[in-house]
């Protein structure tokens, strides 16, 4: 890349930086004033809410960093515009290829960090920040992990695995507990949902209790309920929802599902449509070029802004429409979360090929 090259590029970077901290000030301030109903709750204090929005950031960067490549680019190139700098630039024989490249590159930079922050810094941090809270809100609750989750709630011991989406599990044994150390009853369920008035909901239920003579009572129900101090919230650490997991979870969790005969769309889809958003960086940073040019050109920042917000709104009310079709409708989940993508690429294309 030659000094034009690095410029154009660094600008891109440089606004977009300044863009995604005004988004993430503005995103932290939002998920701050969404922790006030629960500050007081337990041991979270004032404090502790602080500490879980800034732990809240990285996911929130992914989230939003291809809005925020947009309005970067077309603030950064806007004001090249503006002062006449991206004349020169062609001026001085670059040409419009060129100067895609070089704004191209800025977006693959950008989509690499995105599979930085939302395969490795994101998921973990924000596990642990859900984590931080709940416990801080129920301290008298404690969970373990692994490949299955166990929750302590009182007397009882549950172990439970997710087998769909929201708070359904399979899988889930009951364990009380008379006293420590003295094992009253194992009980086992083929499902349980998480009802709102503080209960559990079991279906298949089958219950071997023990007896104070030494031998047991097994009892069998279609349903049963349990009673639990558990929020659903609590319950959700082990429920991870899809649109957060790494990639590489996702494609495993999705393997699980299609070997055990399950529902696969809403996973597929939020696989497909997390890979879709990757790719969606580098197109909307090239999407930033044709505003340089013709009548935008010597439109004011104002005016950009509004053009991306409305761009980027619409990309993301239309991924979410199309996830709620993918879990709906019998529709290709490829189809569905690739489509947003595709059309940004197909608008992309067409503003670069009418740019003179």
């Amino acid at each position: 890349m030659n000094i034009l090259d690095r410029y154009l590029a660094r600008t891109v970077l440089l606004y977009t930086g300044l863009v995604m901290a005004v988004l993430m000030s503005l995103g932290a301030l939002f998920v701050f004033i969404e922790q006030q109903d629960e500050i007081g709750v337990g041991s979270y204090t004032a404090a502790s809410a602080f500490l879980y929005c800034l732990m809240s950031m990285p996911e929130q960067v992914f989230e939003l960093l291809p809005i925020g490549a947009l309005l970067g680019s077309l603030i950064g190139l806007g004001l090249l515009a503006r002062s006449s700098e991206i004349i020169a630039v062609r001026a001085a024989g670059v040409s419009l290829a060129r100067m895609t490249l070089a704004v191209g590159a800025a977006g693959v930079l950008l989509a690499l960090a995105s599979v930085l922050i939302g395969e490795f810094v994101a998921p973990p941090v924000q596990q642990f920040a859900r984590q931080f809270k709940l416990f801080s809100k129920y301290a008298d609750l404690s969970e373990a992990g692994g490949g299955s989750v166990w929750v302590k709630d009182g007397g009882s011991m549950v172990q439970l695995e997710r087998q769909a989406g929201g708070a359904v599990f399979g899988g889930v044994y009951v364990f009380r507990f008379a006293d420590p150390g003295h094992l009253a009853s194992i009980a086992r369920a083929t499902t349980a949902s998480v009802a709102g008035d503080g209960r559990w909901e079991l279906d298949g239920y089958a219950e071997t209790a023990f007896t104070a003579q030494g031998g047991t009572r097994v009892t069998r129900s279609p349903r049963q309920s349990f009673p639990t101090s558990v929020s659903p919230e609590f319950v959700g650490l082990a429920a991870e929802d899809p649109g957060r997991m790494p990639t590489l979870r996702l494609a495993q969790y999705l393997a699980h599902l299609r070997a055990n005969g399950l529902d696969t769309r809403a996973v597929e889809f939020a696989l497909w449509a997390r890979i879709a958003r990757t790719v969606s960086i580098a197109v909307v940073v090239l999407l930033a070029l044709p505003f340089s040019f013709g009548s935008m050109r010597t439109a004011g920042s104002g005016a950009r802004t509004v053009v991306g917000v409305l761009i980027g709104i619409g990309f993301y009310l239309l991924q979410r429409t199309l996830e709620s079709s993918a879990q709906v409708f019998n529709v290709n989940p490829i189809l569905l979360a690739w489509t947003p993508v595709t059309l940004l690429v197909a608008g992309t294309a067409f503003a670069l090929r009418r740019t003179r």
